[in-house]
């Protein structure tokens, strides 16, 4: 089984559109599906995926219920929807209780889209709900291509300071703790209960860096993950299998600990 942390899908009515702002952003980056829901069922099964998570970001507080409606819309047993919130919005913590209530397992968070600082005291009561409603956290982590010529939101320091503070809070930490940031996660994240997903890792990082994080952090604390449709998840399944770990490891971070997570 290989289960697929980290997807992104838009609704049919905005997925071209949506695609082509942020290809734009990213400088024109090599897409693999159209971003719709359909064709990313299509393209996971050839490539072999058996389930996988849609990840949606709200970028603005007037977005959210929008947001969260698609989520809760195309939930399934082989496409698992996450919501999202904004952090500055008047009914955060509504909306954090409607996701719960809907069965979605968990919302994404991503600094650069959204404009705050992971380490935000403002935030901290939304991630005090996040945690008391026992739904994942998944941070976008490291720099953003689309800005690379800002400061980082979202560091692997920022996601410890947010582990010291939230014991209980599920964190998922994208891109194996972000993009140049390897160094910085080896002493910040590795070896601590904080999860680290693979999307991208095999176009943002070495595989000498890959294999220095993963050899480096706990078995039960690694997600496969893709970044659909920035990247192919076949091609990082060859990424990760072609890495010197063992197998017990791969079989973890292929599904063995998201099915945990995930409770399936």
């Amino acid at each position: 089984m290989i289960i697929d942390f980290h997807t992104h899908i838009f609704p049919d009515r905005i997925a071209a559109r949506a695609l082509s702002v942020l290809k734009k952003q990213s400088g024109d980056s090599i897409t693999y599906t159209d971003a719709t829901l359909a064709d990313t069922r299509s393209k996971m099964q050839e490539w072999g995926i058996d389930k996988y998570v849609c990840l949606n970001i709200s970028t603005n507080t007037k977005q959210q219920t929008n947001v969260n409606n698609f989520a809760i819309e195309n939930n399934s047993d082989s496409c698992i929807m996450f919501g999202s919130v904004h952090p500055f919005s008047a009914d955060v913590i509504q909306e954090l209780e409607r996701i719960k209530a809907a069965g979605l397992k968990g919302i994404k968070l991503h600094s650069e889209y959204q404009n705050f600082d992971a380490t935000d005291k403002r935030v901290f009561p939304v991630y005090e709900k996040i945690m008391q409603l026992r739904l994942i956290l998944v941070f976008h982590g490291g720099t953003d291509i689309a800005y690379q010529d800002t400061p980082t939101r979202c560091t692997p320091q920022d996601i410890k300071k947010l582990h010291q503070n939230f014991k209980d809070l599920i964190i998922v930490m994208a891109h194996l703790g972000g993009y140049k940031e390897t160094q910085s996660t080896l002493e910040q994240i590795a070896g601590k209960d904080i999860y680290l997903d693979t999307s991208i890792a095999n176009v943002l990082i070495s595989k000498e860096n890959a294999q220095k994080v993963i050899s480096s952090h706990g078995e039960d604390f690694l997600l496969f993950g893709s970044d659909c449709p920035w990247a192919s998840a076949a091609d990082n399944v060859k990424f990760i299998d072609s890495l010197k770990i063992p197998q017990s490891k791969k079989d973890a971070l292929f599904y063995k600990n998201a099915k945990r997570l995930l409770k399936i």
